[in-house]
């Protein structure tokens, strides 16, 4: 049990810096030996965090040490092991480098397992190490496919489960904690994650039920299935949020979680009814400890937009929005704008619906409506908790609006979300809402609208002109020489779309004092824009414009992310 790759882990975490763990560390080792129990229960009682524990563990073993979560996984290593050997020998290979298959195994020094996994990829094998939770649930996301669904559920609709026409209340309620159900469940979910889907529909139609995905902001039919199983998958989908089965004629709302790897995926889901049964949309959401923290800096923000933008988050006090529809990235936007200037120094609080990232070194507040704890509720509170700068996940009433407004006018910095379609609209809407224009014209200071386009596939991205047509519709006649637009063919990579990611394009409106004025008498949108024109505000269409001349996205994207009153 005490073999010298264990000591060697051991002496490493009591080698650390500012280490007192000691007994805790004792009565682990006592009652878990020296085996990767102990690994996990290091984690699990936080001695260490997941990254560091899993880096000394892998450094004893002489491999390194990946998290499946963090970590590129290809098409092309995932098919070299088959699913039923990379379940049971709890192995995924991640990436194909030089002709070497890279896996992600338990146990990385077992030769003749990685002997064995050689022979069954046809290639060399470079084993690193991973946690087993993470190993098992990669495999169940990377492994699942159309194919396996579309097998898994119409195995569903012809077991002796649905021979029973009969669906009501106790029996729906079995039926949907039934283990087949809830596995299929799990595996549209794990597809969806596969996919980089944003949102998974779950539809009943007159003759069958479909599920799309949103992905890269478009919706795709991914399968269709039996209307005999529908009531029971909604059923099952209310159960994980805790919502009434028995209830089919009412909207709901709730959420649930589940535990991906060593992390916790969060999930928001709608049920409203319709015609031919009830409709769901499932929301996912980032998962919790996930370290992608988009900076401004990576988030390839046109210049002329970001500067002025980092140089607005500085100031002392006053409100910043972010607009834009639902989806559009907005809260991965200000997460970006509170990292700037998250130092010991500041006292950052949010208030978000749900929270989304945890972000070190700041205080986080989720609203709970059924407690109602609302974001006005909590915004009264910290008002008197010392801040320096409070984020507002997003501005729904006259009460919220009020507070952030004083708040704003009292020395702190607010950053905010709202619903609107241009950044000058923001300033209407805050009035409409019913705050006085003698209080938005000097609390807002600025406002920055943000669109979100699919992002053309690096992998089968091509050059092409487009005509003197449809140059002429985007662009002003006076020098207009040939210029080259890029799109995708489609690939295996984008699974034949073409698009692969998303590339946020913005407009930003800066208030200077002629807006102020315009503001305190009450002026519309059109005049404020055309005030922030003479300082250099572009529309959202003209940034976008720039984004398809670099060749991030394409003219279609922009088109259909704007508004046509843009295109002269």
């Amino acid at each position: 049990m005490l073999n010298p790759k264990n000591r060697q882990f051991l002496e490493s975490i009591r080698r650390r810096p500012n280490f007192d763990y000691g007994p805790e560390l004792a009565a682990l080792i006592d009652r878990h030996g020296e085996g990767s129990e102990l690994l996990q229960a290091i984690i699990d009682e936080k001695i260490l965090t997941k990254d560091d524990a899993c880096k000394y563990w892998a450094d004893s073993l002489g491999v390194a040490y990946v998290d499946p979560f963090a970590s590129i996984i290809t098409d092309e290593a995932v098919e070299r092991i088959p699913v039923e050997i990379a379940k049971k020998t709890t192995a995924i290979g991640l990436y194909v480098i030089n002709g070497v298959l890279t896996v992600a195994m338990t146990s990385p020094t077992d030769t003749e397992l990685n002997k064995r996994l050689s022979q069954i990829a046809q290639m060399p094998v470079s084993p690193v190490f991973a946690l087993p939770r993470e190993i098992e649930d990669a495999i169940a996301i990377h492994y699942c496919t159309e194919k396996n669904l579309e097998e898994n559920l119409n195995e569903l609709e012809h077991s002796s489960l649905f021979d029973h026409p009969d669906l009501a209340g106790d029996k729906l309620a079995a039926l949907a904690e039934n283990h087949s159900l809830t596995g299929i469940l799990d595996e549209i979910i794990y597809f969806g994650l596969r996919e980089r889907a944003t949102d998974l529909h779950i539809e009943a139609q007159e003759t069958q039920c479909r599920i799309r995905f949103r992905i890269d902001g478009n919706l795709r039919e991914i399968l269709t299935y039996s209307r005999k199983l529908h009531r029971a998958l909604i059923s099952r989908l209310k159960i994980l949020c805790g919502l009434n089965i028995s209830e089919a004629r009412f909207p709901q709302d709730g959420r649930f979680s589940m535990p991906i790897g060593s992390q916790t995926s969060n999930f928001r889901v709608s049920t409203i009814p319709s015609a031919f049964g009830e409709k769901a949309v499932i929301r996912i959401l980032a998962m919790t400890g996930k370290k992608s923290m988009m900076t401004l800096d990576k988030m390839l923000i046109s210049q002329t937009i970001v500067q002025p933008f980092k140089r607005l988050i500085q100031n002392p006090n006053g409100i910043i929005f972010v607009t834009g529809p639902t989806g559009s990235g907005k809260t991965t936007t200000l997460y970006a704008a509170l990292h700037e200037i998250n130092t010991p120094a500041v006292n950052i609080s949010t208030i978000e619906d749900p929270i989304e990232i945890q972000l070190a070194g700041v205080t986080q507040s989720q609203v709970n409506s059924h407690i109602d704890l609302k974001f006005s509720t909590i915004l009264r509170a910290l008002m008197r908790q010392d801040p320096d700068a409070i984020l507002i996940g997003e501005i729904r009433d006259l009460e919220t609006a009020k507070i952030a407004t004083e708040a704003a006018l009292t020395g702190h910095i607010v950053f905010a979300t709202l619903h609107t379609n241009t950044a000058a609209q923001a300033i209407v809407r805050l009035i409409e809402i019913g705050v006085e224009p003698y209080m938005v014209a000097p609390s807002v200071i600025g406002v920055l609208a943000q669109r979100l386009a699919a992002r053309i596939c690096e992998n089968c991205k091509e050059a092409y002109y487009p005509t003197p047509e449809t140059l002429k519709k985007y662009f002003q006649d006076e020098g207009l020489t040939e210029v080259p637009f890029y799109r995708g063919r489609g690939c295996t990579v984008c699974r034949g779309t073409g698009y692969k990611g998303r590339v946020a394009f913005h407009e930003l409106v800066l208030i200077t004092e002629e807006i102020r004025s315009l503001i305190s008498e009450g002026k519309s949108a059109q005049e404020i824009t055309r005030a922030a024109a003479k300082i250099g505000y572009k529309p959202l269409r003209y940034d976008g414009l720039k984004k398809v001349l670099l060749g991030l996205t394409t003219i279609e994207e922009i088109d259909q992310n704007t508004s046509f009153e843009w295109a002269t």
